[in-house]
């Protein structure tokens, strides 16, 4: 990663991803500035060697580029509104986790005060920020991508995703939506065994590579979906993927089924629709279209 010397950096919010990302810019050497709305939060940054500011408008008046890592997007409006004039002239960067729709809202109203926006989706937990496997997705000005390339590449791989600033966003939620709906999978499995006496660490060291090395499906799942060919040879039918066995056991161990009840109702859409011979990965048609 590289640095950029002298940049000036103001940080907005000091929760744990907040704090994380004030603190790598002051390890690289920047003149940092941070504030939150509760004191006290920016007492190891400034031992650090940030500067802590007593409100948000003289954080934002501290620096040509303001990062804004807030509880949500009313709170993003609740503390910048009042200081669009403030921002006039520089950048602000939102890693406040938005909708797309949020994202592009923000930036409209950036662009109103003369602001430039890029919106950021951070694909990482706090510990991870400046470390390698973090990464930041980012959509919006190319100007601003571009100009302030080497701090936010401080933070992990940066990549642009275009003008659209609700993009970093679709892809970053989008994303957690894999990662959350794998997570409640290994948790059902987790208390299916449980009645076993089998414990959540063991099942966990089963679990972990059965489920990395399923991930490498998603490639042949992806060609055939953007193909749009269901019928392809090759592929798990959804006949043979019906989850009534496993629903079955769930409730003999005497767990909930909604997790494995939400993708066999997938799966029942397309066969009850005459599609029981083809690909597994039809079930996206029960996404695409719900109802």
């Amino acid at each position: 990663m590289t640095t950029n010397d002298g940049v000036r950096v103001s940080v907005l919010g000091l929760g744990a991803m907040g704090s994380a990302l004030a603190a790598a810019l002051v390890r690289a050497g920047h003149e940092t500035t941070v504030w939150n709305r509760s004191p006290g939060r920016a007492d190891d940054l400034v031992a650090q060697g940030a500067r802590v500011a007593a409100t948000a408008a003289d954080a934002v008046r501290a620096s040509p580029l303001v990062i804004a890592c807030l509880l949500d997007h009313a709170s993003v409006h609740e503390v910048l509104d009042p200081l669009a004039g403030d921002l006039a002239g520089r950048t602000l960067v939102n890693v406040t986790t938005t909708s797309p729709e949020q994202s592009r809202e923000l930036a409209a109203w950036a662009a109103e005060a003369g602001v430039a926006y890029l919106d950021g989706g951070i694909m990482a937990v706090p510990q991870m920020i400046g470390q390698p496997g973090s990464s930041i997705l980012y959509s919006g000005s190319a100007d601003a991508f571009e100009e302030h390339r080497a701090v936010l590449d401080l933070w992990g791989d940066s990549t642009w995703f275009g003008e659209d600033p609700g993009l970093a966003s679709l892809y970053d939620l989008a994303l957690l939506a894999g990662m959350y709906v794998m997570f409640a999978g290994f948790m059902h499995g987790a208390a299916m065994v449980a009645p076993a006496g089998v414990s959540a660490t063991r099942f966990a060291a089963m679990a972990a590579p059965w489920l990395t090395a399923m991930t490498g499906g998603f490639h042949e799942f992806a060609k055939v979906i953007d193909g749009g060919d269901y019928t392809v040879e090759g592929q798990q039918s959804l006949e043979f993927s019906d989850l009534r066995d496993i629903l079955t056991a769930s409730v003999e161990q005497g767990v909930s089924t909604e997790v494995v009840d939400m993708v066999q109702r997938l799966i029942r859409r397309q066969i009850d629709a005459g599609h029981g011979k083809e690909g597994f990965a039809r079930i996206v048609e029960s996404i695409r279209h719900p109802g």
